[in-house]
């Protein structure tokens, strides 16, 4: 049976909105959207259908938003905040620097999705 127990960095800047999902073997899945979303709901609904897909909610989430984005209409990305809404399926974390896991290749440097994901999940 495979782990599920995932963990997702969603890192929103002015230019593509990048997605990591890691688990203890590895890298889950990764990509690479083009902003902007066409609904507010994007990607919190995204993220709640990749909690739903590994079946043990909530889904720990770190998000990175870059600082050009604090300008832009916060809505694009986020609803109507600058923070997602609370979701029973999604949990929003602070995180705390541990070790690398193995990377998926392909789609690009997610240099620093990686970094952000490889943080201890407090």
């Amino acid at each position: 049976m495979i782990n599920r127990d995932w963990k997702c960095t969603l890192r929103i800047t002015p230019n593509t909105t990048r997605l990591l999902v890691t688990a203890e073997h590895g890298d889950v899945l990764k990509a690479r959207f083009l902003p902007p979303p066409a609904h507010p709901r994007a990607a919190l609904t995204l993220l709640e259908g990749l909690s739903l897909w590994m079946g043990r909610p909530p889904l720990p989430v770190a998000l990175s938003v870059d600082a050009r984005c604090l300008s832009m209409r916060a809505s694009t990305h986020l609803g109507d905040e600058y923070w997602p809404g609370d979701s029973p399926l999604v949990r929003f974390e602070v995180a705390a620097r541990d070790r690398r896991s193995v990377p998926l290749s392909g789609l690009g440097n997610f240099r620093l999705e990686r970094e952000i994901a490889s943080w201890t999940w407090t």
